[in-house]
């Protein structure tokens, strides 16, 4: 089952990252107030990223690298998002490395 790692806009102009199975029913939920407590009162979201990720475990670490960003870094991505593909290949790297060890 394929995962993906989503980045919206909310209302606001904050960004919030989460994962999903299905992004837009994840963003509905967030809208009708039954998502994460953090966009309660901020919608309604709009999507700016999405990234498919091969399991639920890549999604959560990618997940936490955006979360680890600045709030400078995560407007980047959002307007730039082929900048995706070089934080998923660190987390994926790092992944590896920690296999291997």
């Amino acid at each position: 089952m394929a995962w993906y790692v989503y980045l919206a806009r909310c209302a606001d102009s904050s960004l919030y990252c989460g994962i999903a199975v299905d992004v837009a029913a994840r963003i509905a939920a967030h809208d009708a107030g039954t998502g994460a407590r953090y966009t309660r009162g901020r919608g309604p979201l709009t999507v700016v990223l999405v990234r498919r990720c091969r399991d639920k475990g890549m999604a959560l670490r990618l997940e936490y690298a955006i979360k680890q960003l600045t709030r400078s870094e995560k407007q980047a991505l959002a307007t730039e998002p082929q900048r995706i593909a070089t934080i998923a290949r660190r987390v994926a790297r790092r992944r590896t490395a920690e296999a291997a060890a």
